[in-house]
């Protein structure tokens, strides 16, 4: 692997009293929380789906699918996300910036769920927990299917 630094732009939110992030590639849009319509799944993150412009979008409480206690507010977002030719979106605490990270902020998350975490930037004194979009779908396309 070459020693080249490709910083990668992060959108960095809250859940709880952590950051999570996910590579700005992968989030189409932010929008303000309305509540989903209800549907039917077995697992419980599932919150419902929404309307966007016309297209039906699964949303899922990524707070519940992480066990991360948390509550809606008035900052409370859905992120909307996209990984390969699936979108869903994903409720979170609030988002807080988009923030650029070099190769050497990025480590490996020991003990994690790697299914889920992809790494853990240090930024200064904070931990920012970088997700995997595409567990989210393929996770929940499972829970959906059952």
């Amino acid at each position: 692997m070459p020693d080249t630094n490709n910083p990668r732009q992060l959108v960095v939110f809250t859940l709880g009293a952590e950051h999570y992030a996910l590579a700005i590639q992968q989030v189409h849009e932010i929008i303000r929380y309305s509540e989903p319509r209800s549907v039917a799944s077995r697992a419980d993150w599932v919150r419902g789906v929404i309307s966007l412009r016309g297209r039906i979008v699964p949303v899922y409480d990524l707070a519940a699918r992480l066990g991360v206690p948390s509550e809606l507010t008035e900052q409370t977002k859905i992120v909307i996300v996209e990984a390969g030719s699936e979108t869903a979106g994903v409720i979170v605490d609030g988002v807080e910036e988009v923030l650029t990270v070099e190769d050497d902020q990025m480590q490996e998350a020991p003990g994690a769920d790697t299914t889920l975490i992809d790494s853990i930037a240090k930024i200064g004194n904070r931990l920012v927990i970088l997700l995997k979009p595409s567990a989210i779908f393929s996770e929940s396309e499972l829970a959906l299917a059952a």
